[in-house]
């Protein structure tokens, strides 16, 4: 399996593999010389697909986004647990918070969080210097800044000081130099902001092919999370602010279920999300962590629900728990309902691929408009209390669930109390709840109430820098409370 430094010396050399398509949703299918590449406007885009590639294929694993980063950001909380199908060893100790060094899916996630930033760096060191249209070629290099950037906020929330690595090395010579340590969290927060700051300048949207590319709303959607988690409040609520009332089109859907529905996909809720298709074997394996077929198919869920907390934080009225659980589906090709002996996770769950359930067609929804209502709300909150534009922002998500807006006598910890609950209902299995968990300091809190997961304790506010990476690299140090 490739590590971090070789895959920075891998784009080096002569031969790298790249995307010969245009289609955020297809697979790599050719190896192209570097003496052939980047001189042409479709080399260019080539290039920049191959980064969006990173968030749905990996030829040798799940997709991180759509599975992968599921294990570290959901499994390992008060969401979810392994269920009967998950054999891994390594996925069931993190279900425990059991986990060490030598996790495979901890080290898969950073290796593909890495190959996808060594992508964005070859694709902005050398778009610039192909002849093409300028318009398009500044775009470009924009869009592969704002997919480092969203690659190193996954590496600095989940590690913490991280290498920051931001060129590629020009030449056989300095690629000792790839045998970095691991610069301060800081860093690399800097980093973040000043590619999704360049990246804000994207267009508004796109139409046709184009649709699922980066935009303008996109960046600041991210800039505004990026502040939130650095409790940076007033900047957290300018940026939602401008993705709210600029010029994007972003609502909610009426319906909740539409944001899991494929004929609705990149629609006005859809700030970003991790392009799925169900044609080439590239469906959202997510949907493996809710499907249920014990009664036509003979499959279990490899996910489930972590206890019955997690079912009882909705109400009765509360649209969300449908579309979130199910405990029965109809066989399509018997047209035979079946009835299961508990509730099973069901977002990602594609009714018309029942029978191949690694086919599903929905997008894993990477930034939605109603994440962005919830950090206005609560920037707001930390800033000033409840104000009524916060109330405004959070019953608008609350609103479309089919439950009652919040009282306006709420105090700011009630208020904050309330906006973290309805994150956690929104957000159930969309790879939130652990970051949500340790960016409030309320991960062992949260987490050990759950009978199988006592064993969460300080340590695992960050996860342990895979062993594999520091036996190659010997300037990558291990984080406290791991071997």
């Amino acid at each position: 399996m490739k590590k971090i430094f070789l895959q920075f010396i891998i784009i080096a050399t002569p031969v790298i593999a790249l995307i010969s398509c245009n289609k955020l949703d297809q697979q790599p299918r050719s190896a192209i010389t570097s003496d052939q590449f980047y001189k042409t406007q479709s080399d260019a885009i080539a290039a920049v697909t191959a980064i969006y590639s990173e968030l749905t294929y990996d030829a040798g694993e799940q997709p991180l986004y759509g599975r992968e980063i599921n294990f570290l950001a959901d499994m390992t909380t008060d969401d979810l647990s392994a269920g009967p199908s998950a054999i891994n060893p390594n996925v069931r100790a993190l279900s425990s918070i059991t986990y060490t060094a030598t996790d495979d899916r901890v080290d898969v996630v950073w290796r593909q969080l890495y190959t996808g930033i060594a992508r964005a760096n070859i694709a902005i060191d050398r778009i610039p210097a192909i002849a093409f249209d300028t318009t398009q070629r500044a775009r470009l290099v924009r869009e592969a800044k704002f997919l480092r950037g969203l690659f190193y906020f996954d590496l600095v929330r989940f590690w913490g000081d991280v290498p920051l690595v931001i060129h590629t090395p020009s030449s056989a010579a300095n690629l000792t130099s790839l045998n970095v340590n691991r610069s301060p969290s800081t860093a690399v927060y800097a980093q973040i902001i000043a590619d999704l700051t360049d990246a804000q300048n994207l267009p508004a949207s796109y139409t046709g092919a184009d649709l699922g590319r980066a935009t303008g709303g996109a960046a600041k959607a991210l800039l505004a999370k990026v502040y939130l988690t650095q409790k940076d409040w007033a900047a957290a609520a300018e940026k939602a602010n401008e993705v709210i009332t600029g010029p994007y089109g972003y609502a909610l859907f009426a319906n909740y279920a539409d944001v899991f529905n494929p004929a609705t996909k990149n629609g006005k809720e859809h700030i970003f999300s991790s392009q799925i298709s169900s044609n080439g074997g590239l469906g959202n394996s997510s949907t493996l962590m809710g499907a249920a077929f014990a009664g036509f198919k003979g499959n279990v869920p490899a996910d489930i629900p972590a206890d019955s907390g997690v079912y009882k934080i909705f109400g009765s009225n509360d649209t969300r728990r449908s579309v979130t659980f199910y405990s029965s589906l109809v066989n399509p090709a018997t047209g035979t309902s079946f009835t299961f002996p508990s509730f099973y996770l069901g977002k990602y769950v594609d009714r018309s691929q029942l029978l191949t359930p690694n086919q599903s067609n929905i997008n894993f929804p990477i930034l939605r408009y109603a994440d962005v209502l919830l950090i206005y709300a609560e920037a707001l909150n930390e800033l000033n209390g409840p104000t009524a534009d916060a109330y405004s922002a959070i019953n608008q998500v609350r609103n479309r669930a089919q439950i009652a807006s919040l009282p306006l006598t709420l105090s700011q910890s009630d208020f904050r109390d309330s906006l973290y609950t309805e994150r956690r209902r929104e957000f159930v299995q969309e790879a939130q709840r652990w970051f949500d968990l340790v960016r409030t300091g309320r991960l062992v809190q949260q987490v050990q109430k759950v009978a199988t997961k006592t064993n969460v304790s300080a340590t695992n506010n960050l996860f342990p820098v895979p062993a594999t990476e520091i036996s190659i690299n010997p300037g990558l140090t291990q984080n406290p409370g791991y071997n």
